[in-house]
């Protein structure tokens, strides 16, 4: 508790100093408890971003994995068309075992199936932004991912095992 040099009946400029400092903890009363309810939403909103940041990143490293399988399944195929239809069925796999919803995902196989050559496999997916909690990003980003896998030098062309 502070002791005040003045009496109730003393007005002096010491006396005037000390009611304005009594006085001044009850203007600031409460301003902290104001500062935080200020800055709630902003640091909600700040989270809900760093999300939105974060789940990109992971979208787009679940695309390049599904693209390395897809193009892994197209090199042990034996024909272009089972080629393509095994990095398709690869990818839309993978895609979905980690929970990347694309609309419609699209698989690019090229390359040919020769010992020694190389296939490339590209896949694009449509992502919605609008499922972000919080945020309600409007519309879509397509993400495409790119992979070239070898094909095994000591393979046969075509399927030469007895029935």
């Amino acid at each position: 508790m502070k002791w005040s040099r003045c009496s109730p009946h003393t007005r002096s400029a010491a006396c005037e100093h000390d009611r304005c400092e009594r006085t001044k903890p009850l203007r600031e009363a409460g301003s902290a408890t104001l500062e935080l309810v200020l800055s709630i939403p902003v640091l909600i909103l700040m989270l809900a971003f760093l999300s939105y940041s974060g789940r990109m990143p992971g979208a787009r490293l679940q695309i390049e994995d599904a693209a390395h399988q897809a193009a892994r399944a197209a090199t042990v195929s034996r024909s272009p068309s089972a080629a393509a239809a095994n990095a398709r069925s690869t990818a839309e796999a993978a895609l979905s075992e980690a929970g990347v919803t694309c609309r419609p995902v699209t698989v690019t196989v090229s390359g040919t199936l020769q010992p020694g050559s190389t296939v490339s496999v590209t896949v694009s997916c449509p992502v919605d932004l609008h499922d972000l909690a919080l945020l309600r990003v409007p519309g879509t980003t397509t993400l495409t991912a790119r992979y070239a896998s070898p094909v095994d030098l000591h393979r046969s062309i075509t399927n030469t095992a007895g029935g």
